[in-house]
């Protein structure tokens, strides 16, 4: 059992789009009689899903318990960025009694565990479990690697090529380090992609794992908050890719923002960045885009061709500013071509 004294954190991973934002603003309302505190790593500049937490503050959550790293990943920034945020959070007139950590889609979680026996911050808090969200709908499609086929074509060909790509890796690692793992859109996959999706899990997970489907975000707090699975004491049992290493790399992926003049039509933008993803495998497109004619922001949401976008709130006195950050591998990020897309 771990020290009851110390601060309890949830650490909330999953892959880019798989619902982590919207399972918090769910917990965010639904504290259970407790002050939370939540911490977003955005991967880039824009603090979109930082931004969506904060239009969700309650008395249970006040905007100034609602933190943004967004300097890299929260892993590798840890002295620098994590630990002082943390310690800002602690220090706080009224101190949080649970603290949520929304890593990036691209974040590997092992690395930011071990970051918790840091002396200034492991007496005082402790990590309550580790939830792991993945798309149902996706996992059952094989959509973690480019060409699932393919690479196992070529593994069957030369036993000893290692064709994993690098987001295989980071699923693998996030589901190996997980204490519970969330199937979202849950609706969207239906039975047999449920089933497919667990499967898959299942033969990742080094070891048996709660597996639970989830739909909007919603689940009851109680099962996956109160864990007292002190994980920063656990790592052994938490296997990585990246075991032994310094440090990793997140060369891998790349990240741009594109800034927009109004638009006419959010049909329109929405088929053009289901283009970027078809022709240009973009991973992820997100942010708020000024509409012609409309006094509210346009949330735009799209992981790979799925797009989703609503008005969220009045663009109020500040710029009607439209910006959206574009993320990619490395190899597949090309500015020009990707405004060339969106703007024209």
């Amino acid at each position: 059992m771990s020290d009851l004294t110390k601060t309890p954190v949830t650490v909330i991973t999953g892959f880019l789009g798989a619902g982590k934002t919207t399972l918090i603003r769910h917990l965010m309302s639904q504290p259970q009689g407790k002050r939370l505190a939540v911490l977003v790593n955005e991967f880039g500049t824009m603090g979109v899903d930082g931004e969506i937490l904060k239009s969700c503050a309650d008395e249970n959550c006040p905007a100034e318990n609602i933190m943004e790293l967004s300097n890299g990943c929260i892993c590798c920034t840890v002295a620098d960025d994590f630990i002082p945020t943390l310690e800002r959070l602690m220090a706080m007139p009224v101190k949080p009694d649970h603290i949520l950590i929304e890593t990036s889609g691209l974040a590997l979680p092992k690395p930011l565990l071990k970051a918790f026996d840091w002396p200034a911050i492991r007496s005082r808090i402790t990590v309550d479990g580790v939830i792991a969200l993945a798309d149902a709908e996706a996992v059952a499609a094989g959509r973690f690697a480019p060409d699932e086929a393919a690479v196992e074509a070529q593994r069957a060909t030369d036993p000893s090529l290692d064709h994993e790509t690098p987001l295989s890796e980071v699923f693998e690692d996030q589901i190996a380090c997980a204490d519970i793992v969330l199937l979202s859109k849950a609706d969207l996959a239906g039975e047999n992609g449920l089933a497919a999706a667990r499967a898959v899990i299942e033969a990742e997970a080094p070891r048996k794992l709660p597996i639970l489907p989830l739909t909007d975000g919603v689940i009851d707090p109680r099962v996956i908050l109160g864990l007292g699975a002190a994980a920063e004491d656990d790592l052994a049992a938490r296997p990585s890719h990246h075991d032994g290493a310094d440090d990793h790399e997140h060369d891998d992926f790349d990240s741009v923002v594109i800034e927009l003049a109004e638009i006419a039509d959010p049909s329109d933008l929405a088929a053009r960045i289901e283009r970027l993803a078809r022709e240009q495998n973009i991973l992820r497109v997100k942010g708020h885009v000024a509409v012609a004619g409309k006094p509210m922001r346009l949330l735009v949401q799209a992981v790979g061709e799925r797009v989703r976008h609503q008005y969220d709130r009045p663009w109020g006195d500040g710029p009607r500013a439209s910006r959206l950050v574009v993320i990619a591998e490395h190899d597949d990020i090309d500015e020009a071509a990707i405004r060339a897309v969106l703007a024209a």
